[in-house]
């Protein structure tokens, strides 16, 4: 493959260790922090460590406030709500604890509260135009890479679009990488998670916007997660398995910011709008099916072969059985009549652009034949 250019300057500190949550307080005193927003979700806070994460912001000198009604695929109304309590609270630092959603609704609401205006206003890149507040990300999940990327994916209430809203300005300006903080996830959020991440990685490995620095990011994102993701849903408390994974997925974030993604992601958001499937399980779904369209092009080929070497559609679908999550996307309600509707809406998705064989909405339509 010829070397694309490429222009990368590292935006988010990266902190990678057992225990590392007990510097939350530290490194938010050292950005500046004196009034903490904490953004997380109702499991995250049952769980105790938002909990956690205030007393230790206290120790360290912050104030400390809690949104903690985040919901799963976060809305313009997530958002919104999390503005208000920030702008009541005046807050000076963000801090994002959980999954994708928690750390996409702390920055969306990073936006609006210090540029103004609705989140459809930052649809695109780089339409904030006045400085933002800095974020620090907490992931306890090991899927979306958000802590890593400069983009926040936000739907619409009313149309169910999903909005990707990137800015430099948005990107954490630290990402801790707490292990521990991921054993208390149930297995089916583990294995959406972990199917996400892996599909981050092999999708960001092929883009036409692929090159020399993304690559060596999914390939080593790559080995992490599937060397990891067997044994943590072998034995959920392995705890080195699951920082393979974490760190795995965190990654695949870096190569998303540089590579972006494909034609599975274009698959899986419009399953994920009109059947409610999983963003996890939508893309692992489709995956397989993409890798063998993708494998048409003999460099796209070789590229797969190098990840992995034998079938890599039919290792994801092991991994996918290994799992117990659904190979089929009739399991999900799907239907033939439904099939050319799905392809238009995936012809639409702002990932399409990147994969390496252009879809057509006639492709998308055999892609979800082929997954039924």
């Amino acid at each position: 493959m010829s070397l694309a250019p490429f222009d990368y300057q590292s935006r988010t500190r990266l902190i990678y260790g057992n225990g590392t949550l007990a510097r939350v307080g530290e490194l938010a005193s050292g950005l500046g922090g004196t009034r903490a927003l904490v953004v997380s979700d109702p499991g995250i806070v049952k769980a105790g460590y938002v909990t956690r994460a205030v007393s230790f912001l206290i120790e360290a000198g912050l104030q400390a406030r809690v949104f903690g009604d985040v919901r799963e695929n976060p809305s313009t109304e997530d958002v919104d709500a999390c503005v208000a309590v920030a702008r009541e609270f005046k807050a000076d630092i963000i801090i994002g604890l959980g999954g994708g959603s928690s750390m996409d609704t702390a920055k969306g609401c990073n936006f609006i509260l210090t540029n103004g205006g609705r989140i459809q206003d930052y649809w695109g890149v780089g339409k904030a135009t006045k400085p933002m507040l800095p974020i620090i990300a907490i992931p306890t999940t090991s899927g979306t890479g958000s802590e890593c990327q400069s983009f926040a994916l936000i739907s619409d209430a009313v149309t169910h679009v999903k909005m990707a809203c990137g800015d430099p300005k948005a990107a954490a300006k630290v990402a801790i990488l707490d292990s521990e903080l991921t054993i208390s996830q149930p297995h089916r959020v583990t294995v959406c998670t972990g199917i996400d991440a892996l599909t981050h990685t092999l999708e960001t490995a092929v883009t036409n916007k692929r090159n020399a620095f993304s690559s060596l990011y999914s390939r080593e994102g790559f080995r992490l997660c599937h060397s990891g993701f067997s044994r943590v849903l072998r034995d959920p408390k392995d705890l080195e398995a699951r920082g393979m994974m974490q760190l795995g997925a965190a990654y695949a974030g870096i190569a998303i910011e540089n590579s972006m993604l494909g034609a599975a992601h274009s698959c899986a958001n419009p399953l994920t709008a009109k059947f409610h499937v999983v963003h996890g399980e939508a893309v692992g779904v489709m995956m397989p099916h993409v890798i063998r369209f993708n494998s048409q092009q003999p460099e796209i080929a070789a590229i797969y072969k190098s990840y992995f070497d034998g079938d890599l559609a039919d290792r994801v679908s092991e991994l996918l059985w290994e799992a117990r999550m659904p190979r089929n996307i009739a399991d999900y309600g799907v239907k033939e009549e439904h099939l050319q509707d799905l392809a238009e809406m995936a012809a639409k998705q702002w990932t399409a652009q990147f994969n390496p064989r252009l879809p057509s909405v006639a492709d998308f339509v055999e892609l979800y034949r082929a997954a039924l």
